[in-house]
């Protein structure tokens, strides 16, 4: 595996793979891998010739109050399990290199990008939209793999990508790939480190009474009444905080009060102790 950190270096590497006519597959991460990276990157190698592989940790989608510096950084680990995978190449930039001085150019993308953890974290996504927008054009992939995790991380970039009409990758081959879960429910993160063992023992109230709470909402219980039920559960188990916990259409986001023939999706961000964990999980016909 290959690992290249500036943009001259890049460009000549990909010159060589598309000589070769072959095709390319973009993992965009911020390090600190764990099983669901590795699911994308296999998920990649399934469907392209190469993959090229992304660690950056994007300052821009992180707020003043954010823990950037304490983002765990462990470049030399994540190499080896990448190459482990067979990934191709590494795209490890530094800012200077992704932010050159006088970088003016932010990316927003409005509506899908709005409510949920837009409200929660202002410019995270204009930040989201900005490195990954760049990433595509340096990049040029024909297809671009994202964890289903960060579901409105990913409605955020297929319109951005729709939006400005790009074509590599066409908003067709930003490819969703399912979350890949802890033996007890829980959503794979990197920021599952931060949590104690009794916060850990705690945080698999998540995804369980986001199931049962769906299975309500399936079988025809109010919406507003289920997911009332829902917070007061996480409180109730050893969560400080629900910052959200709604049901919206699946693919524009909005809230949805009722579920009728809509495909839908339900969202929770909840906080225990100074981490922050976020689910979806579908809802409906999908």
């Amino acid at each position: 595996m290959q690992t290249v950190s500036t943009l001259e270096m890049l460009r000549k590497s990909l010159a060589g793979l598309r000589e070769q006519g072959a095709t390319i597959g973009l993992v965009p991460t911020m390090g600190a891998l764990h099983e669901g990276h590795l699911t994308l990157i296999r998920e990649a190698k399934s469907a392209c010739d190469h993959v090229i592989a992304s660690i950056f940790v994007n300052p821009t989608q992180f707020g003043p109050n954010e823990d950037l510096d304490a983002y765990p950084r462990q470049l030399a680990e994540d190499s080896a399990m990448l190459e482990g995978e067979g990934v191709s190449l590494l795209w490890a930039p530094t800012v200077e290199a992704m932010y050159p001085d006088g970088f003016a150019t932010s990316i927003s993308v409005t509506g899908v990008s709005e409510g949920f953890c837009g409200a929660d974290r202002p410019g995270h996504f204009d930040g989201v939209a900005t490195v990954v927008c760049k990433l595509f054009n340096q990049v040029m992939p024909d297809k671009a793999f994202f964890g289903e995790k960060d579901y409105q991380q990913l409605a955020v970039i297929r319109t951005m990508a729709r939006d400005l009409g790009l074509t590599a990758p066409h908003v067709s081959n930003i490819i969703g790939v399912p979350t890949v879960r802890e033996a007890d429910g829980l959503a794979m993160s990197s920021r599952n480190r931060y949590l104690s063992p009794e916060q850990r023992e705690a945080a698999a109230t998540l995804p369980r009474a986001m199931r049962e709470a769906i299975a309500r909402i399936e079988d025809g219980a109010d919406v507003t009444r289920t997911l009332a039920a829902l917070e007061d559960e996480l409180l109730g188990e050893g969560f400080d905080r629900v910052d959200y916990a709604d049901l919206a259409d699946a693919r524009s986001l909005a809230r949805l009060t009722e579920l009728g023939d809509s495909t839908g999706r339900l969202l929770v961000a909840a906080r225990i102790g100074g981490t922050r964990l976020i689910d979806n999980m579908a809802v409906g016909k999908n």
